[in-house]
């Protein structure tokens, strides 16, 4: 794996992984992309991870008074309200775990395509606009059903493809289970935690037996990916208490486009 990168593709990469994240665009999608675009030289999967480890560190910043309860009342009393929540977003977390570690293969070269990336920008995005408009948005975060849970979950297997978008997905299929957009964007967030630490966790011997990768670029990344991954968390939570996901949608349909008219160009 390379990671020769510029302090300025260190910075870029940093701010798409931290913004695309949390808001419903694909964060791996734009990791993928923007080197393409661009002709840089592939950091690989590893540094895209180290990326996610900085979002993950925002998520634990953001949300740890909520982490610590959900932690505390998960073994202490798991039929409360907060005590259920822990236990679904463990529950959650595994069929995204199983299909990662599973398709890892496929997420380092086939799914990795633009053409493929592209369609499944403009695919999701019809879907979260259906959803977004057809939903009952009548459900908050602390009265998900395990059912819900598992669902939403389970849909997050799918965004092993760039281009669904982990937060799209879970979002998307929130929504469609009636979910609140608060809701669905504050379980996304909170899901996001333990599936970015176990890729993290998976992929640390492999950086620990390569101390060369961990250069200060490599470093400044994480750190950009953290600081924009806190200020999308913020933004996203305060803009769906009263504005709809139409103009993330466009933005998929306008990004799958133009990476399928290059993809034609050239």
């Amino acid at each position: 794996m390379r990671c020769n990168l510029t302090t300025l593709q260190a910075i870029i990469l940093g701010l798409v992984q931290g913004l695309g994240e949390f808001l419903p665009i694909s964060s791996s999608a734009h990791l993928v992309l923007v080197p393409w675009l661009f002709a840089w030289d592939v950091p690989g999967l590893t540094f895209d991870i180290a990326l996610h480890f900085g979002t993950l560190i925002a998520v634990a910043i953001y949300f740890w008074k909520d982490w610590l309860r959900l932690l505390s009342k998960g073994f202490t009393n798991a039929k409360s309200t907060d005590g259920r929540l822990f236990w679904y977003l463990v529950l959650a977390t595994i069929p995204g775990a199983a299909i990662g570690f599973l398709l890892e293969e496929y997420a380092e070269t086939i799914f990795r395509n633009p053409l493929l990336i592209a369609v499944m920008l403009i695919l999701l995005g019809v879907i979260l606009y259906w959803a977004d408009r057809k939903s009952a948005k009548k459900i908050e975060v602390k009265n998900i059903t395990l059912t819900t849970s598992f669902l939403i979950g389970l849909s997050q297997a799918l965004a092993i493809i760039p281009g669904v978008s982990r937060s799209g997905i879970t979002m998307t299929t929130g929504l469609l289970l009636g979910l609140t957009r608060e809701g669905a964007a504050r379980f996304s967030f909170l899901l996001s935690a333990p599936i970015i630490f176990g890729a993290a966790v998976v992929k640390l011997p492999q950086v620990i037996s390569q101390p060369s990768l961990i250069t200060g670029n490599f470093v400044l990344g994480i750190a950009v990916s953290c600081i924009t991954g806190l200020a999308g968390i913020g933004f996203l939570l305060r803009y769906v208490q009263t504005k709809s996901f139409l103009p993330f949608v466009w933005y998929r349909f306008a990004l799958g486009a133009i990476i399928i008219a290059v993809v034609l160009w050239r």
